[in-house]
């Protein structure tokens, strides 16, 4: 299912508290196995599911100590999760079992050519939706490097919002950096404005602020990459990048002291097979390189490179690369520069 060397053993709880965070909802996935209507459909293939877990998943891939914070039920679909996380190298010390909410599930079409896939969600009343506060109280924040947060998480409940607003606060309060995806999922909330207000409020409290350009539009009522930027910045964010799909990614921010803006280009694709995790990879590709110590244009350009791996397999993580893969990419760049 995934191209790294899944971990023999998992990480035992006496290991050193994760240097990364990250928390939310995994889902067991299906993905059909041919293209048309889900009702026509007679074969899936088992996968997992999540912006978070992407997230989790790239920056272990890549050799950090990442740590995962949620719920999944008593069931076979929750033990299937945490194997696969396991083996990926996540610390699961914070993953809780709900014995009386099951696992969220998906399905998702096989799409043509590009295009979104039509996907059909099964989580309303999951284990992950119960999250609250509760979940986090043996985190040991101290020991945090850098926490990393979506929009996903708030939309499931009031308890998980509440949840998100604790771990961001908690990891502001020792000094870790804390890198914000809005990933909007609009169904998930009472109204748009709710949405706005809840997640403009976490972004206030992050140190690198991550929306895609039509999230941006909507959350800001700005136009433009610049406008929106600016609108975070204000509010005390210490760089925005906006996401512009193919034709690359828009950096300001006052990351190597003063403030500087920048466009980098995207990498042309000869076949998108599925758009659906790209953003995830994107932040993975960001958050990554600025941990290394990269600077802001080096992190955007690795941000847009996985992007540009994620959306060319099916399946939402299955194109993170590993450090050795990412090292042999950035190389061929910079020998083509």
């Amino acid at each position: 299912m995934s191209h790294s060397n899944p971990v023999a053993n998992p990480i035992s709880r006496n290991a050193p508290s994760p240097e990364i965070l990250t928390f939310g909802e995994a889902m067991t996935l299906f993905v059909a196995d041919a293209p048309g209507h889900l009702a026509e459909v007679e074969h899936f293939q088992r996968r997992i599911a999540g912006a978070d877990t992407n997230v989790a998943i790239g920056l272990a891939r890549l050799g950090f100590h990442v740590g995962w914070l949620s719920r999944v039920g008593a069931d076979s679909f929750g033990d299937f999760i945490r194997h696969t996380l396991e083996a990926e190298g996540l610390d699961c010390r914070h993953l809780g079992v709900d014995p009386t909410h099951p696992t969220g599930l998906l399905f998702k079409e096989r799409a043509l050519g590009g295009a979104d896939p039509r996907v059909e969600y099964f989580r309303r009343g999951s284990a992950a939706s119960q999250l609250s506060p509760s979940d986090a109280a043996e985190v040991d924040f101290t020991a945090l490097r850098h926490l990393h947060a979506t929009g996903i998480p708030p939309a499931l409940s009031p308890s998980a919002r509440e949840l998100s607003r604790h771990m961001l606060t908690q990891a502001r309060q020792v000094g870790a950096s804390i890198s914000f995806d809005p990933n909007l999922r609009p169904s998930l909330w009472k109204s748009e404005a709710e949405m706005r207000d809840t997640l403009n409020d976490l972004a206030s409290l992050s140190d690198w602020v991550l929306p895609g350009l039509a999230e941006g539009r909507l959350l800001t009522g700005q136009d433009t990459p610049e406008a929106i930027a600016d609108f975070y910045l204000e509010r005390g964010a210490s760089a925005v990048i906006v996401k512009l799909g193919p034709q690359g990614s828009f950096y300001r921010g006052s990351l190597g002291g003063e403030l500087e803006s920048c466009s980098v280009p995207g990498f042309a694709v000869d076949e998108v097979v599925d758009t659906v995790g790209a953003g995830d990879g994107f932040a993975v590709g960001v958050v990554s390189a600025l941990l290394d110590g990269r600077s802001p244009r080096e992190a955007v350009r690795r941000g847009n490179l996985i992007g540009s791996l994620a959306v060319q397999v099916i399946g939402d993580m299955e194109g993170l690369p590993s450090h050795e893969q990412l090292t042999a990419l950035e190389a061929e760049l910079d020998q083509g520069a």
